[in-house]
């Protein structure tokens, strides 16, 4: 007598890790705060902590989120085939900061004509495209000339175009992906390597050879990640080394006396010849203590398993939702902040409007996330594709 054939079901589909969205929503709401100037949210974001910003954090997660998304698929298809969703992507970006730039100039065009207030049009570097038209309009599709507040994407586009290369040499030589990450950094605050700028002077506001060393970062945690394992392991004394370099910079900025005494050493040791990124707080070079405390504080939030119990909680719910539609939400974030910038300057008091900023981002933000996750479930299909998760973070007393 035959035994019926079984039935093959598809391996369970792995949960989604819930710091990833949480944490990159978080980064994308302390983003949208810091976009308005005069709110009194700003003060509980997080370069309030220390030295780096939401910025440092958006780079980190993107890195997280390639490398999750994209190491898998290049160790199964041809590199080519591979690499097309990753270009794809960066198009996709280099389309949606165009957009938001030409939206950006609309909105503060819109303000200087309804309010008569023509010093709109000298703000956020917006001067020479109405001064200098011909010059600066054709610079724009080229990356050439960016609008303050709207110049995050044109960095992480550049970066997506040489992930390709970064996942398989992450894949294959890790170790050696990072020293190349780091010697890169290092050479750029040496040489002052930088993409230029036109017609103004100087050069990208995101240095993407800067900034590419907190991706890389971020990408070849997210390589481990998918294999379930972590590029750098927990260790009670690298824990305790980040941890103290946090409570460091704390005492830099808000103890009485620390900080001008710190900032005289840095100025001593620029005196002596030492790179000035190793000695500044500078932005676009990511100066060495904006980026060491950009990666101890991952580095710390990651050893600790409360974090992840946290991120999954309903109350971060959110945070999640915002975190999984980042691309659409950081876009209707920077149109809605920029309109707050102009009708904060149109008013005479600004400061009823002031506290309603994180009130009606969050309500902007949080919708247009609904939404696409609404659409999104009702186009899904069926999939047996195992989404991975970040490795549950292991105790602190873990041997160094």
């Amino acid at each position: 007598m035959s035994q019926p054939d079984a039935t093959v079901l598809p391996a369970p589909k792995r949960e989604r890790d819930p710091r990833i969205d949480a944490f990159r929503g978080l980064a994308l709401a302390m983003i949208f705060v810091d976009h308005v100037p005069g709110n009194p949210y700003e003060y509980l974001t997080i370069r309030n902590l220390g030295f780096s910003d939401a910025a440092e954090a958006f780079f980190i997660m993107s890195g997280i989120a390639a490398g999750l998304a994209y190491s898998g698929g290049f160790a199964r298809k041809p590199f080519l085939d591979a690499a097309q969703p990753v270009w794809k992507r960066a198009w996709t970006l280099y389309l949606a900061h165009i957009l938001l730039t030409f939206w950006a100039i609309a909105i503060f065009a819109a303000g200087a004509e309804f309010f008569g207030l023509p010093e709109l049009l000298e703000k956020n570097n917006l001067r020479a495209i109405f001064e200098r038209p011909q010059e600066t309009l054709m610079a724009l599709p080229a990356l050439l000339h960016q609008i303050g507040y709207v110049n995050i994407l044109p960095a992480y586009s550049v970066l997506l175009l040489a992930t390709p290369f970064a996942v398989v040499l992450g894949m294959k030589r890790p170790k050696l992906l990072a020293a190349l990450s780091v010697g890169l950094w290092f050479a750029t605050g040496l040489w002052r390597l930088n993409l230029p700028n036109h017609p103004n002077p100087g050069g990208w506001f995101f240095n993407p050879f800067a900034w590419q060393i907190l991706f890389v970062a971020g990408l070849l945690t997210g390589i481990h990640a998918r294999k379930g394992t972590r590029f750098v392991p927990v260790s009670r004394t690298l824990f305790c080394l980040a941890l103290g370099w946090l409570v460091v910079v704390l005492a830099w900025r808000y103890a009485p006396g620390v900080g001008a005494f710190l900032n005289h050493q840095m100025a001593k040791l620029g005196a002596a010849g030492v790179p000035f990124h190793f000695v500044s707080h500078d932005k676009t070079f990511v100066a060495a203590p904006r980026m060491l405390h950009a990666l101890a504080l991952f580095y710390v939030l990651s050893c600790l398993p409360q974090v992840r119990v946290l991120s999954g909680l309903p109350v971060a719910a959110p945070l999640r939702l915002l975190g999984k539609h980042g691309l659409l939400v950081f876009s209707v974030g920077t149109l809605a902040s920029l309109t707050l910038q102009v009708l904060m300057a149109a008013m005479l008091d600004p400061q009823p409007l002031a506290w309603l900023v994180l009130p009606i981002g969050l309500a902007i933000m949080l919708g247009v996330a609904w939404l696409a996750e609404r659409r999104k479930r009702g186009t899904r299909t069926p999939t047996t594709e195992i989404v991975p998760q970040m490795p549950p973070a292991s105790p602190v007393r873990a041997r160094s």
